[in-house]
């Protein structure tokens, strides 16, 4: 949440700012750089949505909680970027590119693509730490971590803030050849560069949530955890089948079958394997979980990660 706060303040001064710059030079790559801040600040508020709306806790109408919804206004966000962000950069670069040179104010650009620099870089090292201290705690790159995780607030603010970044110099390069050559050509394809840097972001932070929504696989770790923590139970003797699905940022629902310690009757069984899930959903992972009873002749699932 804090992530996403500090992005939502600096994102929403760095688009007055450059608003202010874009109409006092005509720059279209400022044009383009406000666009973008524009788009990320209504995306923060989505993702303040997103969050708040996912950590509601479960109900009778909603047994794996809301979760989903994370995803649901996530990928609201994601469009926003690429409508708002992209395409009014790309349209508005094509449109620059036949303009006439102009006098322009090139220091004000550079003064507040300075300041933006500074800002955005303050929210990516905040989204950084986040990153890189998730990822050591489960032995990932961090690239990879945040391009795997189920958490899309996270992401979203990483290749947001990452892109900003890029966007920054980008902006920055075109308006610098612009002084030197006198040619405004070069502003308006960095207007088109950023939209489509936007662009590509924003398709990629689409697809993640899509997968997320529609069910994506879960990591041989993950896998390896869930299925530590049946076997680790005192009640359960093996576990034959084990299914996982995400239904929120760090939550899963699982379904699997089992065989308890000892025999015991029919409506004794049905308590323990309540019992067990209520036990194994007191953990942080578990939102939901199905327990049955396993068939004599399945073979026993056995942990697939390998060990670092």
């Amino acid at each position: 949440m804090l992530t996403v706060v500090v992005a939502l303040v600096a994102n929403t001064l760095l688009a007055l700012a450059k608003s202010v710059a874009a109409v006092l030079t005509g720059s279209a790559a400022m044009v383009a750089e406000a666009a973008h801040s524009w788009a990320d600040t209504g995306n923060e508020v989505f993702l303040l949505v997103a969050e708040r709306r996912g950590a509601r806790p479960r109900d009778a109408e909603h047994p794996r909680g809301y979760g989903r919804a994370t995803y649901t206004w996530s990928l609201v966000a994601a469009f926003g970027l690429f409508s708002a962000g992209a395409v009014v950069s790309v349209w508005h670069g094509v449109t620059e590119l036949s303009a006439e040179a102009g006098e322009e104010s090139f220091t004000v650009n550079y003064v507040v693509l300075a300041i933006a620099f500074v800002l955005e870089g303050t929210s990516f090292l905040q989204a950084t730490r986040q990153v890189h201290g998730a990822a050591g705690r489960i032995g990932l790159h961090p690239l990879r971590y945040v391009s795997r995780t189920s958490d899309p607030t996270l992401r979203a603010v990483f290749f947001e803030d990452l892109s900003a970044l890029i966007g920054i110099l980008l902006a920055a390069a075109g308006i610098g050849l612009h002084q030197a050559t006198g040619d405004p050509v070069w502003d308006a394809a960095a207007s088109i560069a950023i939209g489509v840097l936007l662009g590509v972001v924003a398709v990629f932070l689409m697809r993640r949530n899509m997968e997320y929504l529609v069910g994506t696989g879960t990591s041989p770790e993950l896998r390896d955890r869930v299925l530590g923590l049946l076997l680790g139970h005192r009640e359960v003797e093996r576990v034959t089948y084990l299914h996982l699905e995400y239904v929120g940022p760090r939550r899963m629902f699982a379904v699997a079958a089992v065989d308890l310690m000892g025999d015991d009757t029919e409506d004794h069984l049905a308590v323990r394997l309540r019992r067990v899930e209520t036990a194994i959903e007191t953990d942080d992972l578990i939102e939901d979980l199905v327990l049955t009873l396993s068939q004599p002749g399945d073979a026993d699932l056995a942990p697939t990660a390998v060990e670092v």
